[in-house]
Order: C-alpha cells, then structure tokens, then sequence
C-alpha cells in the first residue's frame, strides 16, 4: 500500500463519526447512500444510444480516498486526479453522458459532467454501484486505499503520549471497488489503471485478468501530480500501446477511443 498518514489542520468536530462523508446517489429515486456527499451537475451535449436519454453513459473514478484514523488523521496518498478529471472531460465533449465519482481533490468540475464526491473507500464503492448499474462503461483511474484503520478513534491518537518509540495501527482491508462492479459487467467496457514500481506488465496483466477488465492503464510514480505521464495500455487480447511523455489529456482522448471503439463493437 502506497499509504502514508497525514496530520490534519484546524476544526474537526463537524465530522461525522463512522464515516466522514457519505454520498448523494444520482438514482433516479434520490436515495441517499451513508451520511450525504453532495453531487454537482453540468450540462451536458449528446450524441445517440437510446439507453440513457440518447446517450452512452460512462462512470470514471479520479483521486484519492482518506481512511480517518482520528478527527485529525488519516491514510491516503498522493493521486491528484488529474488524469481521471481529464478522461471525463475528453469523454463528455465526444457526447458521453459522464458521472464521475471523485476522491477529495480541489479540481473544477469538466463542463457537462455530472460529479459525485465521496471520500473513503466504501464511499466511493457505493457511488460506483449506483452509477454502474445504468452505465455502458467505467474507467477506473482512482487511486483507492487498499486499507483503512480496523477502528477510527472518537479523540486525538495520543500513542505517544505513553513514552514508546514504537506503536501498531491495526488495518483492515477495503472493499475491492473495480473487482465487485466488474464481476457483472456483461458486454460493457471496463478500463483499470495499475500504477508499479516493478515488473509492472507482468502485474499489470494479472490484474487485468483479476479485475475482470478490457484495457488496464500501466504507468509509473512519476506520473503523479504531473501533468504528463508515460503509459502503456495492455488490453485483454494481448495488445499493448505505449505513450511516452503525452499530456494527461492526450492519454484521455486514447482511452475515449477505445470506448467508442467497443461501444461500437457491443451494439
């Protein structure tokens, strides 16, 4: 896990416990999923599927998620988002309708998108399910925590406060969010991303195959927070396709390529 925990700043004591925030489903019935994260909606343009008001429709996932330790703690990582903003971008000038589901991350909202924020795992799982069950497509480009604390503490951590140089925190793994909406994909396209520090294809590959996906997206650490990236883009039937040193936004248009592509393709 690339984790690390990081001391928070200021007010507290106006998050929820359990869970920090919790999020607005889009379902046609309003229902909301734990606690109520809140939904931002852009127009958006359209081109022809019959399915979702004339359009295809797409669920892509961007940023981080933050497991809470205490009020004023928690494990996360580095994921900026910029990548998955810019595949929903990309994806809703070609006409897609687009929800995306965004970890905490300050970026504006692409014009025409429709955006749910959640924060942790479990949150960004039960907006996924939602969203996937009326969707063609997803693109997974979260970076989501692998896991999270086995309890988040009501007051401040003091482990310290005790004279030890040393202290456990017991974890707990999270759900697997691509692995559980993919298992039912049917015909519909699903892209994972697999950042490795190592032996990255022969990874990359297996998780492919593991998380029952069509493309996975292969890059590196140097890709976060920049604003280019080296790929390579493995596909299910043995292809691979690499971009070296291209625009985050580049990278998108080559991903909506391949959902047009098996759009096409399924119809």
């Amino acid at each position: 896990m690339t984790a690390r925990a990081k001391r928070g700043a200021g007010k507290a004591g106006a998050r929820a416990s359990g869970e920090a925030r919790a999020v607005e489903s889009a379902s046609a019935a309003g229902s909301k999923a734990s606690g109520g994260a809140k939904k931002r909606a852009g127009a958006a343009g359209g081109l022809a599927k019959a399915k979702t008001n004339g359009r295809r429709h797409v669920v892509v996932t961007a940023g981080p998620t933050r497991e809470w330790v205490d009020p004023v703690r928690y494990i996360s990582n580095v994921s900026s988002g910029k990548m998955g903003f810019a595949v929903a971008a990309a994806a809703a000038e070609r006409g897609w309708r687009v929800t995306l589901v965004a970890g905490p991350v300050r970026l504006e909202t692409p014009a025409g998108v429709e955006r749910v924020d959640v924060e942790s795992a479990r949150e960004m799982l039960a907006a996924v399910g939602s969203a996937f069950r009326r969707a063609d497509a997803i693109v997974m480009a979260a970076a989501v925590a692998d896991w999270r604390p086995a309890r988040r503490l009501a007051g401040k951590w003091r482990a310290k406060d005790g004279g030890t140089e040393r202290t456990t925190l017991e974890l707990v793994r999270n759900p697997d969010v691509l692995a559980t909406v993919a298992r039912r994909k049917g015909r519909r396209a699903v892209i994972a991303f697999a950042l490795e520090t190592g032996d990255g294809e022969r990874r990359a590959r297996a998780k492919l195959v593991r998380k029952n996906a069509d493309f996975i997206v292969l890059n590196d650490d140097s890709a976060l927070n920049r604003e280019r990236a080296t790929v390579t883009i493995l596909g299910r039937d043995g292809s691979a396709r690499r971009l070296e040193r291209r625009a985050k936004r580049e990278v998108a248009e080559a991903l909506v390529d391949l959902l047009d592509r098996h759009g096409d393709l399924a119809r």
